[in-house]
């Protein structure tokens, strides 16, 4: 099954934004957060936008953007699962 890893290699937090939903995750410097799909997604591809302190993130079953995938989970370096909105910082938007 097709992951996508993310690791933030600045110096602020970094916004790990997952649509058509919204969801946000941000990563502090040095964090690696992994996005993966659903079980049940058999051939699940990414596609990824870079805004400033932002990556949009889409998954599309075999690459249809027709077909949007928005049953995943988002795992820290240690294999735990994270919740939505994880650290989001006190004033900052993702925007």
């Amino acid at each position: 099954m097709n992951k996508l890893p993310v690791q933030n290699g600045g110096e602020d937090f970094l916004c790990l934004f997952i649509e058509p939903s919204c969801d946000v995750f941000w990563l502090k410097p040095g964090d690696e957060f992994t996005v993966v799909p659903a079980d049940e997604v058999s051939d699940p591809q990414f596609t990824v936008v870079v805004v400033k302190h932002r990556l949009v993130v889409w998954i599309f079953e075999s690459g249809d953007p027709a077909q949007v995938i928005v049953d995943y989970t988002v795992l820290d370096s240690n294999g735990t699962e994270l919740p939505e909105g994880y650290q989001w910082p006190a004033g900052r938007s993702p925007y």
